[in-house]
């Protein structure tokens, strides 16, 4: 029987979901979709000072939106410290691992020397053949492994290729601290091998630390999983992706008006490539996505790229389905609130319904969509930009006059009669159709630019539109 792909996503709880750990969740998600097996979700809380619930709600909340479940209850690294401590004791008792008593003093002046002797820093196993019997009294020890002095670490990873480490390279790191608690480099190990991990899959930013688990997983006996480091993420100018090229929070994008689908679609093509597909279903996705084809070099982060694709998923999304994710994105935007509370009442929701395929032909975000369709909730007499009033002279008056009375004649108030009454009028006029549609939108809307001016009256309504008209008449 072929064995469960087992991946894990395992961020630390110190601030928000980063767009690069929602890039690296995404590919342990789709690897293990593609292949029938499990991600699971470990929170690497052992760091406690910097550690916060807030945090922890923080991630669990971006993967929630960007759509990416996991198998079972998220695993808190900090409530396995015995399981930790245990695997350590199995080290020290099979000789792979011995009690270390030197001071940070004696450790600083080891380095020190080091560095003066042109060798790099590391810890000279004073400890690493002594007897416990000269241990001082009073001094904690730290655990340390006993990494093999010659040879080389090999790591066959499925994205940068083998990676050779010469094992002098590799000093006899710290397991367990003198205050009882393990590593970051440890814990992980012990963590992987009991939630049965088979691909290990981060960023590449982690290689350096795969040869020393490689070290602790030998060390302990267990089978090593096979490791894809993937590249990192940069801005526009190359550099590692900061605060300073914008938003790199996954909440962020989210207030910004994206939709998870298109966030998916853009974090899965960087760094990794179907052809020249473009735009991806989940599905498609799932069905595509190979290690094999993430590439080795860093990927760029396009905002105006995604844009364009987020601009093609709010015109591809169902008008229903939208209005979900648009409550999602007031949820949690500025002054969002006060449109939440107009769309729960009454027959609002209904209203932006009709108005959403217009709204989303135009709107790139969820942000612009927003501005665009805020011309429902305004109440009269409207408030007018300056476009709207250049727009609304003394003539423009006169002519909403006379389509008052045109439309208020309209039988049927749909598209097409609304259109021939407009166009009806503007030709018995000899008037262009501008000169009569600038007029009218301003009216309705208050604003020099607005979605079409018959999605517009249609989304309105008879009563109101015409009460909007009959405001700014002459």
């Amino acid at each position: 029987m072929p064995q469960e792909i087992v991946t894990r996503f395992a961020p630390s709880p110190t601030g928000f979901l980063h767009i690069g750990g929602a890039r690296t969740a995404l590919f342990n998600w789709l690897f293990a979709r593609h292949h029938g097996g499990r991600m699971l979700l470990r929170i690497e809380d052992t760091d406690r000072a910097r550690s916060t619930q807030e945090a922890v709600d923080a991630i669990l909340d971006g993967l929630s939106w960007l759509g990416l479940d996991w198998e079972g209850d998220p695993i808190s690294q900090a409530s396995r410290v015995e399981r930790h401590k245990e695997a350590v004791e199995q080290m020290l008792a099979n000789g792979t691992a011995y009690r270390c008593y030197c001071s940070p003093e004696e450790i600083t002046a080891m380095r020190e020397k080091a560095r003066a002797e042109g060798k790099p820093p590391r810890y000279d196993g004073t400890w690493r053949d002594r007897d416990v019997s000269e241990a001082p009294q009073g001094v904690a020890p730290v655990v340390r492994i006993r990494a093999p002095q010659d040879g080389e670490t090999v790591v066959d990873d499925l994205v940068q290729g083998r990676v050779v480490i010469p094992n002098k390279d590799l000093d006899d790191f710290i397991l367990l601290r003198s205050d009882g608690t393990p590593t970051y480099m440890h814990a992980v190990v012990v963590d992987d091998h009991d939630m049965a991990v088979t691909h290990i899959i981060r960023g590449v930013d982690h290689l350096t630390n795969a040869a020393r688990q490689t070290l602790i997983f030998k060390a302990l006996g267990w089978e090593v999983p096979a490791m894809a480091h993937i590249p990192l993420i940069h801005g526009p100018d190359g550099a590692k992706l900061s605060k300073r090229h914008g938003a790199t929070g996954a909440e962020a994008y989210r207030a910004m008006g994206y939709l998870p689908q298109a966030m998916r679609n853009y974090l899965a093509r960087l760094g990794w490539s179907h052809g020249d597909e473009e735009i991806m279903s989940l599905d498609d996705m799932i069905k595509w996505f190979g290690l094999e084809a993430v590439g080795q070099s860093a990927a760029r982060f396009d905002f105006k790229k995604l844009e364009n694709l987020n601009g093609h998923y709010m015109r591809a999304t169902g008008e229903a389905e939208l209005l979900d994710h648009w409550k999602v994105y007031l949820a949690h935007a500025e002054n969002g609130q006060t449109v939440l509370n107009w769309l729960s009442a009454g027959e609002n929701a209904n209203t932006a319904l009709t108005a959403l395929p217009g709204l989303k032909e135009r709107a790139k975000t969820l942000v612009e969509l927003t501005e665009s369709a805020s011309y429902l909730w305004r109440q009269r007499p409207l408030d007018t930009d300056e476009k709207a009033d250049k727009i609304l002279t003394d003539e423009a008056k006169a002519i909403l006059a006379d389509l008052h009375a045109v439309l208020s004649a309209a039988g049927d108030w749909a598209e097409e009669p609304l259109e021939a009454a407009v166009k009806a009028y503007a030709e018995e006029k000899e008037l262009k159709l501008g000169k009569v549609a600038q007029p009218l939108r301003a009216a309705l809307t208050g604003r020099g630019t607005s979605p079409g001016i018959y999605d517009v009256l249609i989304a309105l309504g008879r009563e109101e539109s015409l009460a909007r008209i009959q405001d700014q008449a002459a």
